[in-house]
């Protein structure tokens, strides 16, 4: 199954999170089918704290990708301009 999940990185204890399409039995941090936004948990002053492409999310879902729990609650959280 395609899911579209956070992939992390940054450095120990300031973690930065790519939002992408991967099939499910790949690793979290591992391969990945496409990268569509990021999610920084910790920005601080002008740094954005997301940012993703709506058309392709809306498209991955319409083929059959599932969104993650924490995923999911972030999207639902953002405004729509984005």
């Amino acid at each position: 199954m395609v899911t579209i999940r956070l992939a992390r990185g940054g450095s120990k204890k300031r973690p930065f999170y790519n939002i992408v399409v991967a099939d499910s039995r790949n690793r979290r941090d591992g391969r990945f089918i496409e990268r569509i936004g990021f999610y920084n948990p910790v920005a601080t002053g002008n740094a954005e704290t997301l940012r993703f492409d709506q058309a392709r999310l809306n498209y991955w879902q319409g083929v059959g990708a599932q969104l993650s729990e924490t995923v999911n609650r972030i999207v639902r959280g953002a405004k729509p301009a984005v």
